[in-house]
């Protein structure tokens, strides 16, 4: 197995959760896995010799459960800091690390297509694309474009809406909820992915190897996932966790509000009034009578200042026609 065929084949360089997996279950089970010929291969080992022949970093091996977990878990991370710039035996350039996920072609192990005056299986083909330099580093520079087509048209989304439709600032942020934003964004990366597919097929020469090569997966890959999204909401199928934790960011969102305002209370005046209406209350329950009722209910607007709507006695006003509230 050569250096590059490793990086890809070699589950435990993979830079992704099954990369994380396979990692640690070797350590548990003192074995290598690969991806080979469509099927997954296993290869035990007490020492780790499979991969001395093609690490650039010692391999860590843990003793007890929390160990092994911690040494699984750094020696995918330092494999993928090793090779992400490309191996270290190699001329050149170099095969890095993988894109994630990548390393499930390796199970295709079918189809039938022209390479040169040879056939090939989809895996095979994988292989010798990732060995041309389709690696994450490449990935990195396929997902410029994709990034700016999607932030250019959220952009002007934003732009239409609050200036040409003068919606407010709070409703022009892009999400998801909006079905026209939506739309626009399938159709600005369909656009995108129709280019770049008719450029690696017209520039391939038949080549699938070439036509690989040329094709910008980020952006299909992208395609896919917002197409998917829009079945799922025009179906009604939602993901329960995303709908919590949406939910949960309203519910924060209004807890800060709600202190903020709370922040702003004197609660010294606060108690002082609590406190006067406390005693207020207790001296209204010792009244024996109406008229000490009401003695003590002119006294307290009195004393807060409060004028009554109304001149002389109460009774007097109530016999009164032409007699109006004034509140002041």
């Amino acid at each position: 197995m050569s250096t590059k065929n490793h990086h890809l084949k070699s589950l435990a360089h993979s830079p992704d959760p099954i990369g994380l997996f396979f990692s640690i279950l070797n350590q548990f089970t003192s074995t290598s896995s690969f991806f080979s010929n469509g099927k997954l291969i296993t290869i035990e080992t007490e020492s780790f010799d499979v991969q001395e022949n093609f690490r650039d970093w010692p391999l860590l091996q843990g003793h007890n459960f929390a160990a092994k977990l911690f040494c699984g878990f750094l020696n995918w991370l330092f494999h993928i800091m090793s090779d992400v710039a490309g191996s270290s035996g190699a001329i050149g350039r170099g095969s890095g690390v993988a894109l994630p996920f990548y390393e499930l072609f390796q199970l295709c192990d079918f189809g039938n297509l022209q390479v040169g005056q040879y056939r090939n299986t989809i895996a095979t083909i994988a292989t010798k694309v990732f060995e041309e330099g389709y690696d994450a580093r490449f990935g990195l520079t396929m997902s410029i474009p994709v990034i700016l087509c999607d932030l250019s048209i959220k952009l002007l989304w934003a732009i239409k809406h609050y200036f040409y439709n003068k919606r407010p600032l709070s409703e022009c942020i892009p999400n998801k909820w909006h079905d026209d934003l939506r739309i626009m964004l399938i159709f600005g990366d369909g656009t995108l992915c129709l280019m770049d597919g008719a450029d690696a097929a017209i520039r391939s020469g038949g080549n699938w190897v070439n036509f690989f090569l040329r094709l910008n997966i980020i952006a299909w890959f992208r395609l896919v996932s917002l197409v998917l999204r829009e079945i799922c909401i025009r179906t009604g199928i939602s993901f329960p966790v995303q709908k919590q934790l949406e939910t949960n960011a309203k519910v924060n969102d209004a807890l800060k509000l709600y202190l903020s305002e709370l922040e702003q209370i004197d609660f010294e005046a606060f108690r002082k009034e609590t406190e006067h209406y406390n005693r207020m209350i207790t001296q209204i329950e010792r009244v024996d009578n109406e008229n000490e009722l009401n003695i003590l209910l002119k006294l307290e607007c009195k004393l807060q200042g409060i004028s009554l709507p109304y001149e002389g006695e109460f009774n007097d006003f109530m016999q009164d026609r032409n007699g109006k509230l004034v509140f002041q």
